[in-house]
Order: C-alpha cells, then structure tokens, then sequence
C-alpha cells in the first residue's frame, strides 16, 4: 500500500508547496486534506469528545460583516408570500465570504515558479473554474460527508488579555506560533492527527461590542485593510503540516496576518493551493470560548455540513461543537 503524501514530514516533502494528492476532478482530489478524516479517526474523536451533550454552533450572523470588505456584497434576505400569504418563502443573496465560511480550494491560487498563471490545488486552472460545466474541486466534495472530528480551540484573545497584550483585531497584529505552543501547554492540549484547529483571535467580539458604526464603515471603504491573523512562517508550516491538522479555522478575517508581512510565503498559498485544506474564517467563537472555560476542556466534537453545490467556491460552516 502506497504511502498517503499526507503523511509524509514536511522535511521531507518534495514540494512543500504542491502536495496534490488524487487524479484531476477525482473525489480524492476534491477532498483534500479531509481525506485525513477517516471513519477510524471521526469515530475515535466521538467517543472520546462527546461526554456531556453541550452543543455550541460557531455560525455568526449571516448579516456580519454588515460592512463588508474588498467590494463584497452584503447579505440580501427576502420575505416573499406564496399561495396570496397562505405561507411564506424566502431567498437569499449572499457572498459566504462575508460571514462565517469556509474557503473552498476554488478561493485560493499560487504562483508556480516559471508560469506566469497562478494555479489552483491540484493544478486546477482559472479557465476550468471560470467554466460553469466544470465542477472539478467544487464543495459538493466537501459536502458529501462533511467535515467531522475532534475541534480544539486555541484562546488567545483571552490569554493576551490576561498578559496585559493589547491589540486591535483590525491590525496586523501577529498571533506567534511560540503563543500557540505557550497556551497549548498551559491548557493541556495535545494535538492529534486528523484534528481541526480554531484559533481565537477575538474579531466578531470587537466588531459586536467595540466598534462603531462609524468605524465600520470607515473599515469597509478601506482599499488597504489590515487583518490580525496567524503568522506567516516555515516554522508555521511545518507545525501546521506536521500536527497533521484536517482543517484550520478562526474568527479572524483572512486567518493569517492581512496584508502578507514576508514577501515570500502566504499561508492561503500553501494551504488551500497547495494542501487542499481548508480555512474557515469569521466563525462566531465567543460562546465556545466562554463554554471550554466553564468545563476547563478545550477540545471537543465538531460536525460542518459545506453547502453541496457543484462547483462552489465557499460555504457557511454549519458547525456545531459537542462536548
């Protein structure tokens, strides 16, 4: 049986940046690195997880960002009568990238050193994503058996208040992965394979309880917003390779530090392009975060249902964390 590239050290990788895995618009492909959450593993995180029955969903209000940025679209809902207001319908209009999402491998491209066109995971082309009878790595991948397994939460907004950091979430403010590994033993966490990662940063707190409506708008007109996220190393990396993560997700905007600080590595480039994992973002942790300090656990079951359209670019999580 022939070794998964998934399980190769990131050392060790030929390309650390193209770890394809799967024939070009197979369910292998379309998968990813979610092919990593076996029914061994998913099993495995239920029995161990699930103890009292608590449930958190992370999905923010579909109406946030009400200011969105980068010429998105904010969310459009219609009540409309059927049957002469026998019943109600209604429609949405949406871009899931406003709010909570997941990023899908079509919302990511890098640069391949000798070709002028960027690329997407599995060498997917703009010209077949831009082809709408072409759904080669689509969500309806994702979709099939969703996303399922042990969650763990790194709570950094709570642990940089209690040193006394200070931070704007709209600022390139970096998380270090020495604070990751710093709360990680302070909380007893342990990653395990196949595990799906949330980092607190504190975004949706600060833009419900912070912000003005003034400031939120000044933040969507914005040309050049900043964005508190992740640091963007090797070192990151090989950390976020090698703890054999499933999935990465945070309430931050663009997960790692906005804009790039190091001209040579973007996570989403290495991530989606090149791993085929995804990036949730925006996604509501405050109720989670109070939830896993009552309990004094920071880990969890978590099941995400992407929207099943063929072809699609992202989706709401429809998350749900059980304890």
């Amino acid at each position: 049986m022939s070794q998964s590239p998934f399980d190769i050290p990131f050392d060790e990788l030929p390309n650390p940046k193209q770890v394809w895995a799967g024939k070009p618009g197979s369910y292998e492909e379309g998968l990813g690195k979610l092919a990593i959450l076996t029914p061994e593993v998913v099993a495995k995180a239920a029995a161990n997880e699930i103890k009292t029955g608590r449930r958190v969903t992370m999905g923010w209000e579909l109406t946030k960002l009400d200011y969105p940025n980068l010429n998105r679209q904010s969310c459009q809902h219609q009540i409309v009568p059927l049957l002469g207001g026998v019943a109600f319908d209604d429609i949405y209009t949406m871009n899931p990238q406003q709010s909570s999402q997941w990023d899908g491998l079509r919302h990511f491209s890098q640069t391949v050193p000798g070709q002028s066109e960027r690329v997407f995971y599995g060498g997917t082309t703009a010209e077949e994503i831009n082809d709408r009878g072409n759904d080669r790595i689509g969500l309806q991948h994702w979709a099939r058996e969703g996303i399922a397994g042990r969650g763990v939460l790194i709570d950094y907004a709570t642990w940089a208040e209690e040193k006394g950091i200070e931070y704007s979430t709209f600022s390139t403010h970096q998380v270090r992965l020495s604070d990751i590994h710093e709360i990680a033993k302070e909380s007893n966490i342990t990653f395990q394979k196949g595990d799906i990662l949330f980092v607190r940063v504190g975004v949706t707190k600060e833009w419900d309880t912070v912000m003005t409506d003034a400031q939120k708008k000044a933040y969507s007109d914005n040309s050049s917003p900043e964005h508190a996220g992740m640091e963007a190393t090797t070192d990151v990396l090989r950390w976020l390779w090698d703890s054999g993560f499933a999935a990465i997700a945070s309430d931050a905007i663009s997960w790692e530090v906005y804009p790039p600080q190091s001209p040579d590595i973007f996570l989403h480039e290495y991530v989606l392009a090149g791993w085929g994992m995804p990036i949730g973002e925006l996604f509501d942790l405050e109720v989670l975060s109070r939830t896993c300090e009552e309990l004094q656990r920071w880990s969890f079951f978590v099941a995400s249902v992407p929207l099943n359209m063929p072809g699609g670019v992202s989706s709401p999580p429809n998350m749900m964390a059980i304890f």
